[in-house]
């Protein structure tokens, strides 16, 4: 299997090291990640400028632009002969959880796979608090898990699946639980201040406030210590079906956690 690693928090970034580490062994891994910093850029691409892209290691590049732009070096340049069989984005360095995932360069990479026939998968690690353990080799192991029980393959047409893995070790994991896109609550703050110049500028400050009830969400079964598989449909389409990846999140909770 070909596999293509992108994310939003840079090519050094440890959770697409940590993907790198567990994947590469046993898969045809190759990492195209932005040179800096691109979280909550969303779906930005760079059509106004130029890109570059720079080997940093064996398999290992980093390119001068955003998330999506990653994904279009990797299938329109370097992985051009050999496509690859899935496009994996992450692991991010926190929740991807509801609303969240418009804002995400994490999921904006899986979504460009998507537009483009590669099946993509986002994946982050939630966690309360920079300062906790980040146990970016669990959700590693749990993408693994994954890709050799077929993910990819269940994965519907112009749809995307959006993983968030507890930051919890592996044994204190209850399971997978397939959920749908919660809410989450933000207030609305905006911090005013004055520069050296006497010029305003502003801050978005909003604080975090929690989710909307929802026992199918992807917030609630994170929150329960369950690992939330999000199918995310890119193009509303009624009717889609989901009954494989149903019984494939029931033979992987029997698998790994019974």
């Amino acid at each position: 299997m070909r596999i293509l690693l992108v994310n939003d928090d840079g090519v050094t970034a440890p959770g697409i090291r940590a993907l790198f580490r567990e994947l590469g062994p046993n898969f045809e891994t190759t990492i195209i990640a932005p040179l800096e910093e691109r979280s909550t850029t969303g779906h930005s691409l760079s059509l106004d400028k130029p890109l570059r892209l720079e080997k940093l290691e064996e398999k290992v590049y980093g390119c001068s632009g955003f998330p999506g732009d990653c994904v279009l070096m990797g299938l329109g340049h370097l992985m051009k002969e050999k496509r690859p069989d899935v496009v994996i984005s992450g692991i991010n360095r926190g929740a991807n959880l509801g609303q969240d995932l418009y804002y995400s360069g994490t999921v904006a990479a899986a979504r460009e796979a998507t537009f483009h026939g590669v099946p993509g998968i986002a994946v982050s690690l939630v966690f309360n608090s920079m300062t906790d353990e980040h146990r970016y080799d669990v959700a590693a192991t749990v993408i693994d898990w994954c890709l050799r029980e077929g993910l990819h393959r269940l994965i519907p047409e112009l749809s995307l699946m959006n993983i968030n893995v507890p930051n919890l070790p592996l044994k204190e994991i209850k399971g997978f639980r397939q959920t749908e896109i919660g809410f989450r609550r933000y207030s609305e703050e905006i911090h005013a201040r004055i520069d050296t110049r006497n010029r305003d500028y502003f801050w978005i400050a909003g604080r975090y406030e929690g989710f909307s009830e929802n026992p199918a969400s992807d917030c609630q079964a994170v929150t329960d210590g369950y690992i939330a598989i999000t199918p995310h449909a890119l193009i509303d389409r009624c009717g889609r079906d989901y009954s494989e990846l149903i019984g494939w999140v029931q033979r992987l909770n029997a698998k790994y956690f019974t």
